[in-house]
């Protein structure tokens, strides 16, 4: 079941070709503190792109940013070829209903059903959608995420930790949405439900012809389902690549990260699976 949106031709009058994400010379600062100071990034359409760092290196304030959340001090951020600070209301609505996210721990409302919770942006941004439609929309999107069907009346407190990340990737698929943003998704999970995880994303994106921004420590997942990575280090965007070209750089952080045990270990783990 998908709903149709159509994006006003303003939107478009600035797309970049075949990248709806567009960062230039961001800069997020908390009080004296610098997060971010002239980052650039560049997200290509169809591509599954794995976002890396150290902690307190502003992964999740560079998502928040990225879909307006959090208000930079300087830089520019393009969404579908439309600026996030200049966009009036109507586009900014426009431009919200193009794009999920998946925040880390699901986000989900406590008091509301698996259900109830993906009705909500179908609410917001389609008002004139009546219940019955609302819910089997609810029911299909619960299905797509890989939930059994009877989750869809269950309450957050009632799920798995791996269910509730799966519910709230429900909700952010409520809309059809072009862009997917996932925050940490496999944190907490165990291996087995993290592949599981990573499997369904990986399904997602080339079945709906997703673009997927992925915050993540997981170097499985990096290995397993990302087109590229960006490496976030020195308060911007370091690197960008493949896995193979990030390993010929010589920054000491990516060298630590992916040839560290952790690093050999996954990099095994997947030539042992391609044999």
């Amino acid at each position: 079941m998908i709903l149709e949106h159509q994006p006003s031709p303003a939107m478009h009058e600035r797309f970049r070709g075949d990248h709806p994400i567009v960062v230039e010379g961001l800069v997020n600062r908390f009080g004296d503190f610098t997060v971010h100071e002239d980052l650039s990034l560049t997200v290509d359409r169809g591509e599954i792109l794995g976002v890396v760092g150290g902690s307190g290196s502003g992964k999740s304030v560079l998502m928040r940013s990225i879909i307006g959340l959090q208000k930079p001090a300087a830089g520019e951020i393009e969404v579908f070829g439309r600026s996030i600070a200049d966009a009036d209301l109507d586009e900014e609505i426009g431009l919200r209903s193009r794009w999920g996210v998946l925040f880390q721990g699901g986000a989900l409302f406590s008091t509301l059903t698996v259900g109830e919770n993906i009705e909500v942006p179908l609410k917001q941004f389609y008002p004139e959608i009546g219940g019955r439609l609302r819910r089997e929309i609810a029911r299909y999107k619960v299905m797509l995420s890989g939930l059994p069907d009877d989750a869809v009346n269950k309450y957050p407190a009632e799920l798995s930790g791996g269910m509730r990340k799966r519910a709230g990737l429900a909700r952010a698929l409520a809309l059809d949405p072009e862009l997917l943003f996932l925050d940490e998704p496999t944190a907490g999970l165990d291996p087995i439900g993290a592949a599981k995880f990573d499997r369904l994303t990986r399904e997602l994106k080339q079945t709906l012809g997703l673009t997927v921004f992925l915050i993540t420590h997981d170097l499985d997942t990096l290995y397993e389902i990302c087109d590229r990575v960006a490496v976030l280090a020195d308060r911007r965007v370091i690197a960008v690549g493949t896995i193979p070209e990030l390993l010929e750089t010589d920054h000491p952080w990516i060298d630590e990260y992916f040839n560290g045990p952790r690093g050999r270990a996954a990099r095994a783990s997947m030539e042992r699976d391609r044999k």
